[in-house]
C-alpha cells in the first residue's frame, strides 16, 4: 500500500500548490536542502518566526474562534498616525508578513502601529467550522479585530490572497468604515473573482472534483494517517514549494523553508474546508467602496495562482484611482520574494493615505 499514499501525499502537495502557489502536501523544515546552499542564502541569519510583539492577545471571533493577534508600535516610541493591519492568505499564517513587521515599525513618515493576526484555522489561531469557513466569515473576523484592536483613528488594511478578498468581503459588509475610517488598501496577489478563470484549475476548487473531495473524507475518517502520509518525501515538496511559489530559482532557502512550514501546518481538513469559497469569490461591486481609499494593487508577473493578467489588471481597471505595480520576475508570495519593493510600495501608500487626510501634497 506504500505507493498509494505516497501517491496521497503528492497528490495533496499538488492540490496544495494549485490553492496557494505551493504545496501543501507535505510539513518540511527541509535542512538538508538548505544547507546544500546555505552559503548563497542572504537570509541563513534572518530570525524568521522570532520576531517579537510589542503585546500579544486573542480577539474573539462573532463565532467563538479565538484569533491570534500581535501588535507592534512604532520603533522609537513615538505616536503613530496610522494602524496598519496585515492579513495574510491561504494556508499561510502571520510570519509571511516578517520582512514588512520588521521594517515599517522603522517608518517616521508616517508613524505606523501594526496589527499581524492568524486567520481562522491557520497558526495560531482556533480551528474553524466548516460551515464558517468562509471569505464572507473571515471579513467578520476582520472586523471583530478592528473593533477590538483599533477602535479610533485611521486605518490601512493589507492584504495577500485570501487576506485580499477578505478586505473585499468587509468592504462589501460595511462600506461606511472604508469611507469613514479606511485611508488606504493595499491588495497584494490577490483576485476580485474568476480565480479558477486564469491559473488556478477551477476543478481544483470543486468539492466535486474526487482527489479534495477524497482528501476530505480521509481527513474526517482518518486524520492522523492523512497527516502522517504529508510527511513522505520532503525533499520533493521543498523543491514544489520553490518551484511552484516563487519566480526566482534562486530565491534564499531560508524562505523556502519559511513557506513550507507555514504550509505544513496547514492540515488537509483546512485545504479542503476553504475549496468552495475560493471557488465562489466574485466581488467586483465591493471595490466601490474602496474609491475613497488610497489603493496600491501589487503582483509578480510569474504569479500562478492569481496572474497579473487579468487579476491585477481587473482590480486597477475597477478602481481606476489605483497605484499597480507589476513586481517583475515574482511569484504568489511576493512580500517574502522581493521584500524590498513591497515595503517601499506600501510605505509610498501610506504616505500618501496620511498626506490625502491632512490635505497635504505627497510625492510617490
Amino acid at each position: 500500500m506504500k505507493p498509494v499514499w505516497q501517491a496521497l501525499a503528492w497528490t495533496s502537495g499538488v492540490l496544495g500548490a494549485a490553492i496557494t502557489g505551493a504545496a501543501v502536501g507535505v510539513a518540511a523544515h527541509s535542512s538538508r536542502v538548505a544547507a546544500q546552499r546555505k552559503v548563497d542564502d542572504p537570509y541563513a541569519d534572518e530570525p524568521f518566526g522570532r520576531l517579537r510583539p510589542d503585546r500579544q492577545s486573542t480577539v474573539a471571533a462573532d463565532d467563538g474562534v479565538p484569533l491570534s493577534v500581535q501588535e507592534i508600535q512604532p520603533a522609537d516610541g513615538g505616536e503613530p498616525e496610522l494602524t496598519v493591519v496585515l492579513v495574510h492568505g491561504f494556508a499561510l499564517d502571520s510570519r509571511c508578513w516578517h520582512f514588512q513587521r520588521r521594517d515599517l515599525p522603522g517608518l517616521t513618515d508616517p508613524k505606523v502601529r501594526l496589527v499581524v493576526f492568524d486567520q481562522r484555522s491557520h497558526g495560531r489561531s482556533g480551528h474553524s467550522s466548516k460551515r464558517n469557513s468562509t471569505i464572507e466569515q473571515l471579513g467578520r473576523d476582520l472586523d471583530a479585530v478592528l473593533r477590538a484592536m483599533a477602535r479610533k483613528g485611521p486605518i490601512a488594511l493589507i492584504g495577500h490572497s485570501m487576506g485580499g478578498m477578505a478586505i473585499m468581503a468587509l468592504a462589501e459588509q460595511r462600506p461606511a468604515l472604508f469611507r469613514d475610517r479606511v485611508r488606504a488598501v493595499a491588495l497584494i496577489s490577490t483576485s476580485a473573482g474568476a480565480v479558477g478563470a486564469s491559473g488556478l484549475p477551477r476543478p481544483w476548487l470543486s468539492r466535486a472534483n474526487p482527489v479534495p473531495r477524497g482528501l476530505a473524507l480521509l481527513s474526517d475518517l482518518q486524520p492522523d494517517l492523512v497527516e502522517r502520509t504529508r510527511k513522505i518525501g520532503d525533499r520533493l515538496t521543498w523543491n514544489l514549494v520553490r518551484n511552484l511559489s516563487f519566480g526566482d530559482r534562486e530565491i534564499s532557502p531560508s524562505v523556502v523553508d519559511l513557506m513550507a512550514d507555514m504550509i505544513g501546518a496547514t492540515t488537509v481538513e483546512v485545504v479542503t474546508d476553504f475549496l468552495e469559497t475560493i471557488n465562489l469569490h466574485d466581488r467586483k461591486t465591493a471595490l466601490a467602496a474602496l474609491r475613497s481609499c488610497e489603493v496600491l494593487v501589487l503582483s509578480g508577473d510569474a504569479d500562478r495562482v492569481t496572474p497579473f493578467s487579468p487579476h491585477a489588471e481587473v482590480l486597477a481597471a475597477e478602481l481606476p484611482n489605483a497605484t499597480l505595480v507589476r513586481a517583475e520576475g515574482a511569484g504568489h508570495p511576493v512580500m517574502l520574494e522581493q521584500p524590498e519593493l513591497v515595503t517601499e510600495q506600501l510605505s509610498a501608500l501610506l504616505r500618501r493615505a496620511v498626506g490625502e487626510k491632512t490635505g497635504e501634497v505627497t510625492g510617490s
